[in-house]
C-alpha cells in the first residue's frame, strides 16, 4: 500500500503542478529535492511571481525511521519504526478575488520489532479560503467534494465537511479560517471498509481537486481589483498565518519533529499585514466575509 500511494502522489503533484502552470501561464514550478538525515526525503515544488500565482508550493515526501518522541506521546506507544509519505499544498493567488486554497492527502504506516505494519491509516481534505465571497464559488468546491464523497458512501461528504469546519476554526479568533471543504483522519481498516476502499476513497478526493479549484481560478483571475481590496486580502492573509503557526497539526508536528523548515513554512504567503483591531466598514463586502466566517455554512442544498 505504501509503494501504491506513494506512486499515486508522485503523479499527483506532476498532475497538479501542470494544470496550475496552464492556467498561470508565465511562472514554472521550481523544484527541489531533499533528503532526511533519519531516513527518506522529498520533492518540494515551489511557484512565485507568476500572473495569477503570487506563491505556492505542491510538496511530496516519504519520510521512515524511528518514531520520534512526540510521536510516541500522540499515538501513545512505545518505540516503534513507522512510514509516513504525502502530498501537501498551499495556493496564494495575487488577485483577492481568487481564493486561496490548501489540500493534502497523506498515508502512515508503524511496525513492530519484526517489521510487520501493526498500524495504518489515510488521512487528508482540502478547502477554500476567500477574501471576497462568492456564493458560487464556495458552492461549486463543495459540491465537486460531495461529488467525490458520495461515489464511495453517501455519509462521507456531511461527515468530512463538518470534521472540517470544526479543524479550520481560528479559536483564538472565534472565526473560521475559510469556507471549509472536507477534512478526514485516521481512515482505517474496519469491517465496513478495507485499507484498499480507503485508498479508492482519498484518490478520488485527490483527483478531484483540480475540477474544485481551477474553474474559480479561471473565473476570478483577471476580475478588476482596487489597493485597497488587495490590502484586505493581506490582512486576511494574517489570519491565514495565525491559523497554521498558532492550530495547524501539521507545522506543528514538523516544527517539533526536526522537519524541513523551508517545505514546512512554504505554506506561508509573501506579503501580510497586521492592523490594530482592525474591523470592515459596515455593509461591505469585506464585512459580509467576515460574517460568513463566524459559523458554518451549508453550501449544498441536501
Amino acid at each position: 500500500m505504501k509503494d501504491k500511494f506513494y506512486q499515486y502522489i508522485q503523479t499527483l503533484q506532476d498532475q497538479i503542478c501542470k494544470g496550475l502552470e496552464d492556467i498561470d501561464g508565465v511562472a514554472k514550478f521550481r523544484e527541489d529535492l531533499w533528503d532526511r538525515s533519519e531516513g527518506g526525503g522529498g520533492r518540494t515544488r515551489v511557484i512565485e511571481n507568476g500572473s495569477v500565482f503570487e506563491k505556492g508550493g505542491v510538496n511530496i515526501s516519504a519520510v521512515h525511521g524511528k518514531l520520534p518522541d512526540s510521536m510516541q506521546k500522540l499515538f501513545n506507544v512505545g518505540e516503534a519504526d513507522f512510514f509516513a509519505c504525502g502530498l501537501s499544498l498551499v495556493i496564494h493567488p495575487k488577485n483577492p478575488m481568487v481564493p486561496t486554497v490548501h489540500a493534502n492527502w497523506r498515508y502512515f504506516e508503524m511496525y513492530d520489532d519484526n517489521g510487520n505494519v501493526i498500524n495504518s491509516w489515510f488521512g487528508g481534505g482540502q478547502d477554500l479560503t476567500p477574501y471576497y465571497l462568492f456564493e458560487e464559488d464556495a458552492t461549486h468546491f463543495h459540491q465537486t467534494c460531495k461529488t467525490a464523497c458520495d461515489k464511495h458512501n453517501k455519509d462521507f461528504y456531511p461527515k468530512y465537511k463538518k470534521q472540517c469546519d470544526a479543524y479550520f476554526w481560528n479559536a483564538h479568533r472565534n472565526e473560521a479560517r475559510g469556507v471549509g471543504g472536507l477534512f478526514f483522519d485516521y481512515l482505517k481498516a474496519t469491517e465496513e471498509q478495507s485499507m484498499e476502499d480507503w485508498y479508492n476513497f482519498v484518490t478520488e478526493v485527490g483527483n478531484s481537486f483540480l475540477e474544485a479549484y481551477l474553474p474559480i481560478v479561471k473565473k476570478r483571475k483577471d476580475v478588476p481589483y482596487t489597493p485597497e481590496q488587495r490590502t484586505w486580502q493581506e490582512i486576511r492573509r494574517g489570519r491565514y498565518v495565525e491559523f497554521n503557526l498558532v492550530h495547524d497539526k501539521g507545522t506543528l508536528f514538523g516544527l517539533k519533529t526536526n522537519g524541513r523548515i523551508e517545505s514546512i513554512l512554504m505554506s506561508l504567503p509573501p506579503h501580510v499585514q497586521w492592523h490594530y483591531d482592525h474591523h470592515p466598514v459596515a455593509g461591505s463586502e469585506e464585512e459580509k466575509l467576515v460574517k460568513v466566517l463566524e459559523k458554518p455554512v451549508n453550501w449544498i442544498e441536501d
